[in-house]
């Protein structure tokens, strides 16, 4: 397969057209203060949810594998990341609380006061041994990349050469990201248990920095990673490689008896994917403040399969598509954007049904729309030549559906 070059994919000119207008817009909106901090920090939450919807799309969509656990990646790169940010902020303000005395603090001292400040709530005055270089960025910004891709390099390697498929290897992923929870949830985790870590969105050293300018810096950086990566993975996706990957969503023992290493590919697009939520993770969880445990919990990654499968499944923009609405949406009917109906005897309060709404959204696109909004889309706006030349004297063949047929993204 010839893979088109980026510039001829209208949509990958679509989403940098769109992030780019979505940031400068929400820039200029909120330096004139028509657009809130709070709606600023959606948006950009949104771009990162965005972000790992297009990891879940090339893992699901493209190489037919439904992992039920790629939130749980998501969730490690914000706790890798979380952990330099609370750090870093505690001991600047017990240093700067220190710094009376009348002699001033070593650091043990305050290595010391910072591990009882934090840790205090779970009944330890000590840096558990995973803080060991929770003090050094360069570390954590390395652990937000190589801890998910580790975790997923070793968790693919074990079921890929097992040739555990469908729904085991779902049920699978599933059950490893309801381990991984129900250990965060311990206080003896290391990670504060169930009270998660909090404060992040007070950045060390930028404490003079406004909330509202660092909102607008962290969609910059959202939209930055999202564009990153949608060029990444439409030229990944476009070439030989996504050729393969779609053979093996299609047919893996054809694919296999074609000679190629569908372990090592499928290791490949789950490794990649994890350590894009880690990416996804680490930029979220500064802008949302706090990160726990049911974060990772499993009906997360649920959530994360259902924005793919209503945006459409095997197109990148569809799964961008997909969490971007159902964000938005789930932002503004939670948040009492949405009003209250009065039926008399009853009154419908979306803070309470709209998990019900989104179901109902979801059995509508699967049933009148299979191929998600994406797939919808395209039926409405694509348009089909009316004549087709001559194509060859074979009675019964082909040859016309696939000479109108548009190429696979």
């Amino acid at each position: 397969m010839t893979r088109i070059p980026l510039i001829r994919r209208p949509d990958v000119l679509a989403v940098l057209v769109g992030l780019t207008v979505l940031t400068l817009l929400a820039t200029i909106g909120a330096e004139m203060g028509l657009v809130s901090t709070s709606f600023v920090k959606t948006l950009g939450k949104t771009l990162c949810l965005c972000l790992v919807a297009v990891a879940m799309d090339l893992v699901w969509g493209y190489c037919g594998i439904l992992s039920l656990g790629h939130m749980a990646f998501f969730g490690i790169g914000g706790y890798a990341i979380g952990m330099w940010l609370m750090r870093a902020r505690t001991e600047d303000i017990v240093a700067a609380q220190l710094a009376n005395r009348p002699l001033p603090p070593t650091p043990e001292e305050i290595d010391q006061a910072a591990a009882t400040q934090i840790f205090g709530v779970v009944g330890s005055d000590q840096f558990p041994w995973m803080w060991v270089l929770s003090d050094v960025l360069a570390v954590q910004l390395i652990a937000v990349v190589l801890v998910p891709g580790l975790l997923a390099l070793i968790f693919g390697w074990l079921a890929f050469r097992s040739r555990v498929t469908g729904v085991y290897l779902s049920i699978l992923t599933q059950a490893g990201t309801l381990a991984l929870s129900l250990w965060l949830f311990q206080n003896d985790s290391g990670l504060r248990g169930n009270n998660g870590l909090s404060g992040l969105q007070n950045i060390p050293g930028l404490t003079h920095v406004p909330q509202s300018t660092l909102s607008l810096w962290f969609l910059w950086a959202s939209a930055i990673a999202l564009a990153a990566t949608y060029i990444l993975a439409a030229w990944t996706v476009s070439g030989r490689f996504g050729s393969v990957v779609r053979g093996i969503r299609d047919d893996e023992a054809r694919v296999r008896f074609l000679g190629y290493d569908v372990e090592g590919y499928k290791l490949v697009v789950f490794t990649g994917t994890a350590m894009i939520a880690g990416v996804a993770g680490a930029l979220y969880y500064p802008q949302a403040g706090i990160v726990n445990p049911a974060e990772i919990a499993p009906i997360a990654s649920i959530y994360l399969a259902v924005w793919v499968a209503i945006g459409g499944r095997g197109h990148l923009w569809g799964a961008i598509l997909g969490a971007a609405a159902v964000s938005l949406l789930s932002s503004w009917f939670t948040g009492g954007g949405a009003p209250d109906i009065d039926l008399g005897i009853y009154v419908v309060r979306w803070t309470d049904w709209w998990l019900v709404l989104l179901g109902f959204g979801f059995v509508a696109v699967t049933l009148l729309a299979p191929e998600g909004l994406a797939g919808l889309i395209l039926r409405l706006t694509r348009r089909r030549p009316d004549r087709i030349g001559d194509m060859g004297p074979d009675k019964g063949a082909l040859r016309r559906e696939e000479a109108s047929a548009e190429p696979a993204e």
